[in-house]
């Protein structure tokens, strides 16, 4: 029976080149000269560091325009709440997601199965299998997942015939 995976997954090694050159971008800049302007990482979660909130938003600027640029979308990075170090230095977790949530595959699956396709999705883990009779239904279900979906970055992979 003809299957496909839909996932949302980021490519781990464009993230740390991304940030690398975000750093290195951050500490060429003039406007950054002598201030601790910086991106930590660990996996998937990064730290920026700046010397006060609107240098921490250029800091955001330059790391998005860097996944960009590594073809890593931007969507799938998710700013936490801006905390304050010590002084006026702040920092803010950024959390790179991976996998698509429990809640929004159900919304998927629900979208799905509203469609009257003759296709089956059904949740495992943090992927969503579809699968159908024919070819060309689950191409049309793919269609139907990239024009309502949008605000989560979503892959096809393993297409099964």
């Amino acid at each position: 029976m003809p299957s496909f995976d839909v996932v949302s997954e980021v490519n781990r090694q464009e993230v740390k080149n991304a940030v690398e050159q975000a750093n290195k971008e951050v500490a060429n800049r003039y406007d950054f000269k002598g201030s601790d302007a910086r991106i930590e990482q660990q996996d998937l979660e990064l730290t920026v560091y700046a010397d006060d909130e609107f240098k921490l938003g250029q800091v955001m600027d330059v790391l998005r325009a860097r996944l960009a640029k590594r073809n890593v979308d931007v969507r799938s990075i998710e700013p936490g709440t801006i905390e304050k170090i010590s002084g006026d230095k702040v920092k803010r977790p950024v959390t790179v997601k991976v996998g698509i949530p429990q809640e929004k595959g159900k919304q998927i699956q629900k979208l799905i199965k509203d469609s009257k396709l003759k296709v089956a999705a059904s949740i495992q883990g943090d992927t969503l299998r579809v699968s159908g009779g024919k070819k060309d239904d689950l191409q049309a279900a793919i269609q139907l997942v990239r024009k309502s979906v949008t605000d989560l970055p979503l892959q096809f992979i393993n297409f099964r015939d």
